[in-house]
């Protein structure tokens, strides 16, 4: 990993009184080396750009109520790799479930699995030349289905609650009882939702192929 930087309290007392202060640019520039290595090294497949955005995001909100006493709570640069860290596995996660996701909606179409189908190579109208092999149509798939449930979390036609379960039983990928106790609703309405949500999403992602809208 890149040289690790010296911590500056003065610094971190700026930003923690000002979160628009302008040192924020002096703490990008000391902080991003490190966080890009860490990246690197540890989750290579990753946007880092995203994840350290989303990072830097968090440490500004919580910079306020941090206090920098590293003989009780450790370094300041173990503090911001840890935020890192969880903000890196949440969106592995998410790819993840995503791709998964993608899988299921084409079992449920019947798709061939990508090893049988033209001898390895997938052909689809809105991929690049027709044709997308192994780990790229993984990734196509993962795409369009990140583009549909955007659009599908977006439709104000469905109720916020519905949109809430779904997004945390399909996409999060949490316990469907779970779910159901925190809205305080029956198991069976959580799996209602889910089915009525997943032809949905199927027919966004179908919509997607057809018009190459990627």
């Amino acid at each position: 990993m890149a040289n690790i930087p010296t911590t500056s309290t003065t610094l971190l007392r700026d930003l923690a009184n000002d979160s628009q202060h302008a040192r924020w640019s002096e703490f990008v520039t000391r902080y991003r080396p490190m966080m890009e290595a860490f990246m690197r090294e540890r989750f290579p497949s990753l946007d880092a750009d995203d994840v350290i955005q989303e990072t830097l995001i968090a440490v500004c909100a919580a910079l306020p109520s941090y206090r920098y006493v590293p003989e009780e709570k450790g370094y300041f640069h173990n503090y911001l790799t840890g935020i890192l860290r969880n903000k890196a596995l949440r969106q592995l996660h998410k790819e993840q479930r995503q791709a998964e996701i993608a899988d299921e909606m084409r079992r449920s179409r019947g798709d061939a699995p990508q090893c049988m189908a033209n001898g390895g190579r997938v052909r689809s109208p809105s991929s690049p030349q027709g044709v997308i092999q192994g780990d790229d149509e993984q990734s196509w798939r993962v795409t369009l289905v990140e583009i549909a449930l955007r659009q599908l979390m977006n439709d104000e036609s469905i109720q916020s609650r519905t949109r809430q379960v779904f997004l945390r039983v399909v996409v999060n990928g949490e316990k469907p009882d779970d779910v159901a106790a925190a809205f305080g609703i029956e198991r069976n309405a959580v799996d209602q939702i889910k089915n009525r949500m997943m032809p949905r999403l199927q027919k966004i992602v179908s919509a997607l192929e057809k018009a190459g809208n990627i």
